[in-house]
């Protein structure tokens, strides 16, 4: 829940966006084909951030099971295995989600107030640092539900056959819902729970640390210590990384700035990875560096003294999270045929994005993460996009389409398979792109490799009782959206006559006609993974809902069980180690400085 700290953070950021001129709720405007507020993809996405061993991700909605590839963005319905003696972590915002070996968890909702996570095997531990009063995070089991109440640090379990769970509950407070019943579980215990449709509830003391236990505590104090966090917000995906790899300074006209060190020789922003597709944004970039997630999902490029460096934007806020600052050129003289072409956003600079979206996302998504106006903003998306038909248009000039060695192109066919782009560049005339327009619309039809990504088919994936576990939910997630197969082919059946459409291009790669929201047919099922050649039974789609989740049964009333409830509560509380008295801190001495705070213990 909100404390001072986060309240003193808010009304900082309000005050900022309010200097800015973006008011708290703004209504959608403009013309009709453009979506409403509610209709705006989300502001936040996970990252897979580290992982060991064999680790397989299966994109939503898809059959197949690709390697999982670090930095790729990760959303609702995407899937992630870790195999035996494997481990993988997770982050979405401040949060971090670490699973170990044997684990198989999906992303089965994230957006801006909404984590909730399928685990139908394995072991997930995770520490929330921040949540406010209309944040949801849940992890979804075979038996039982839980939904954290405090920010703290957690464990949830589930065994092989997916009929027992256990709650650990290191620091926070949450509530465990199945079979019938609610259950409180608090600080200081690890809870029990046998059985499907009536549960067997046994509390006890909070174990000894594991492997996995430290190998996550370790994880966390990394994140503590991270410098970066001087210089962003702490709700920006993916920062923690920045430390190790560059160097924070400050720059005129832009502030603290971050440059990278130890990059390749013809470095630059948006060069060294590859572009994937991803509902519902559409092309996304994936970086190769280790580091490469938060510059390249917020913030702006710039080229000081020499040497790109990254100006991250206010800090007071959470920014909303962009699948590339990029603008794309277009016209531009290509050697060996057509190809695409981009370079990224410089500081003040507005990003207008390819994918649907309202006058009301678009400031946000620029007001957070650059420090610009709400009329700029106005005026470059009413020029590019509302008056894109009229004879007289305004041009915007883009500071980074002109220097040198800033501009990347490759062609159509290394775009759209997800190949390597600085390993696959195509020769552009300079002049030409200097002069080039910019285009707000990548007319390049995604194939199925833009959505599997960079990934090699996947070795280990979950059994297939795993995989298709249902597990029990307080709330209904969205069900999940069509292969890109499925896509395809309603995109040909729906085709306007006299209005053809290109082959396999989904209409929300266009901007002037957005699609309809993606929906999955009723009964339908993903396409068999090719990973492996074992058949994979999908259980039928549930009416208006999620074919791998169930409602958890309305909690009833029972005397006899709160009583039964009360008792064990007791028993914990009798046999809990009585607290370590405090020991006295030494006074310093006036000529020193006081010492720093000791650091949490987990023990």
């Amino acid at each position: 829940m909100k404390t001072t700290k986060t309240l003193t953070v808010l009304f900082v950021g309000m005050g900022i966006l309010l200097s800015l001129g973006l008011p708290t709720h703004v209504k959608a405007q403009g013309s009709p084909d453009q979506a409403a507020p509610a209709q705006d993809p989300p502001a936040r996405v996970a990252r897979l951030s580290y992982s060991t061993g064999s680790v397989s991700f299966q994109p939503g909605g898809e059959g197949d099971w690709v390697e999982a590839v670090h930095n790729r963005p990760l959303t609702t319905g995407d899937n992630l295995w870790a195999d035996k003696d494997s481990r993988a972590e997770v982050q979405i915002g401040s949060a971090s989600l670490r699973i170990d070996s044997e684990t198989s968890i999906t992303l089965l909702e994230l957006d801006d107030t909404t984590t909730q996570v399928r685990l139908s095997q394995g072991s997930l531990i995770f520490r929330l640092r921040h949540l406010d009063d209309s944040d949801h995070f849940e992890i979804d089991t075979p038996n039982s539900a839980f939904v954290v109440q405090r920010t703290g640090e957690y464990r949830v379990d589930v065994n092989s056959t997916g009929d027992e769970s256990d709650v650990t509950v290191w620091k926070g407070r949450g509530e465990v819902t199945g079979g019938g019943a609610s259950y409180v579980v608090i600080a200081g215990q690890r809870a029990s729970f046998n059985g499907t449709d009536q549960l067997d509830h046994e509390i006890e003391q909070v174990p000894g640390n594991d492997n996995f236990d430290e190998f996550a505590f370790n994880r966390d104090d990394l994140e503590d210590r991270a410098e970066t966090s001087n210089y962003i917000s702490p709700e920006m995906t993916g920062y923690e990384d920045l430390d190790q790899y560059g160097q924070w300074h400050y720059a005129a006209d832009y502030g603290p700035v971050w440059t990278p060190v130890g990059v390749a020789v013809g470095w630059a922003p948006y060069r060294f990875g590859h572009w994937v597709w991803i509902s519902p944004w559409g092309w996304t970039w994936v970086e190769d560096e280790p580091w490469g997630f938060a510059p390249f999902h917020y913030g702006r490029w710039a080229l000081v003294a020499g040497a790109w460096c990254w100006a991250p934007g206010p800090i007071a806020v959470r920014p909303v999270y962009a699948p590339a600052f990029v603008a794309f050129v277009g016209g531009a003289g290509f050697v060996g045929g057509p190809g695409v072409a981009w370079f990224p956003l410089a500081p003040r600079e507005v990003f207008v994005p390819w994918y649907r979206t309202s006058p009301t996302y678009v400031n946000n998504v620029n007001v957070t993460n650059t420090r610009v106006t709400v009329t700029q903003v106005t005026n470059v998306y009413n020029t590019t996009i509302i008056n894109r038909n009229t004879t007289t248009v305004n041009r915007v000039t883009y500071v980074n389409q002109r220097l040198p060695n800033a501009v990347t192109a490759v062609s159509r066919q290394t775009f759209a398979n997800a190949r390597p782009v600085n390993s696959n560049l195509v020769k552009v005339d300079a002049h030409q792109i200097a002069e080039a327009p910019v285009v707000h619309d990548v007319a390049v039809p995604p194939v199925k490799q833009s959505v599997l990504g960079a990934g090699n088919p996947a070795t280990a994936r979950p059994p297939a009782a795993v995989e298709n576990r249902q597990v029990v939910a307080t709330r209904a997630p969205t069900p999940p959206r069509p292969s890109i197969e499925q896509r395809q082919a309603a995109n040909v059946r729906t085709e306007t006559p006299g209005k053809p459409q290109a082959a396999g291009l989904p209409e929300s790669a266009s901007h002037p006609q957005p699609p309809a929201a993606e929906s999955r047919p009723e009964g339908s099922k993903p396409a068999t993974a090719a990973a492996s050649a074992q058949p994979v039974p999908h259980p039928p789609a549930a009416q208006a809902g999620h074919p791998y989740v169930r409602p958890a049964p309305p909690v009833q009333e029972n005397p006899q069980r709160q009583q039964s409830e009360e008792q064990k509560f007791q028993t914990w509380q009798q046999q809990r180690p009585a607290p370590r008295p405090a020991e006295p801190r030494p006074q310093p001495r006036a000529s020193q400085p006081a010492p720093h705070e000791a650091g949490r213990s987990h023990k």
